[in-house]
């Protein structure tokens, strides 16, 4: 199959063209940096240079492919979210521009429960299509954003954690998925998929971070949501951008995000978070 990824060669995107390229499929990867071009094309991929925020771009590179995989990452350098949000636009119009039908869509597993954004919804025009929503858990990699947290309070705090249960998932095992979920007959209509590697408690995640770091007593405690949105304000994160990480994390911890997963339960990954946590751990004490 004739397949166009997005995400350059980040933690997702990698993985999974390497499994795509070995499988025989004929791949078209977009970046923005014209500097990985050379790697993309080493890895037997397609290096296609560009913008998801330029529509005709996106409709050139798409033309002639049997399925799209689109990611649009939250910039937390963003001031608004205004441009993040018409990224998604704009995979629609060259989705429908191109004749593409088969998308898959990389979203999370409270993005159908969010107020301020709505990215699968606007999907919703395409439902004649076959488009899946992927919805992986947060990320072991998340973990690297609360290093300074850990060394200067000696904690993890934000408005979830303690025993608030968390489908932690490896960007390898979302790569894993994905490309599963390409091998499958394509069916037109909406559907999701979610994606996990372990099924933790907060409290369970930050003791096996905190062990592999050497801080076995390391603690995941809950927060007001106005304490947390302060602390991102303070990492320079924008207040708009602030209130949708609170607005996130708030449906971890009122229980919503595991209502929907617990009734589309899948089958969970390989790469556990003890497997991470030694990465982690090497990486924790170099930095």
């Amino acid at each position: 199959m004739k397949i166009v990824l997005t995400g350059s060669l980040g933690n997702i995107s990698k993985p999974l063209t390497e499994i795509l390229v070995k499988a025989g499929h004929q791949i078209t990867l977009i970046s923005t940096d014209p500097n990985k071009r050379n790697e993309i094309q080493a890895m037997g991929a397609q290096p296609a240079i560009g913008s998801i925020q330029d529509p005709s771009f996106l409709t050139e590179t798409f033309m002639g492919a049997d399925i799209v995989y689109c990611m649009n990452p939250l910039d937390f350098s963003l001031r608004d979210l205004d441009a993040w949000d018409r990224n998604i636009d704009h995979y629609i119009t060259a989705i429908r521009r191109a004749g593409i039908k088969r998308i898959i869509l990389l979203t999370g597993w409270i993005a159908h429960l969010l107020d301020s954004i709505q990215p699968e919804k606007k999907f919703e025009s395409l439902k004649d299509l076959s488009v899946t929503f992927m919805r992986p858990g947060p990320f072991y990699s998340n973990f690297y954003h609360l290093s300074d947290m850990i060394r200067q309070q000696g904690m993890i705090f934000s408005n979830y954690g303690g025993d608030d249960m968390v489908a932690f998932v490896s960007p390898e095992d979302i790569a894993a998925a994905i490309a599963e979920e390409m091998n499958s007959p394509a069916i037109a209509g909406l559907k999701a998929k979610y994606v996990a590697s372990e099924e933790l408690t907060c409290n369970q995640a930050a003791q096996i971070i905190g062990n592999a770091i050497g801080i076995p007593d390391l603690q995941w405690s809950v927060v007001p949501s106005g304490q947390a949105k302060q602390r991102f304000e303070a990492m320079g994160v924008s207040p708009e951008v602030a209130e949708l990480l609170v607005e996130m994390q708030e449906n971890m911890h009122n229980g919503k995000a595991q209502k929907d997963y617990y009734l589309n339960r899948p089958v969970l990954g390989k790469r556990k978070l003890r497997d991470f946590a030694k990465d982690y751990a090497a990486w924790y004490h170099q930095k």
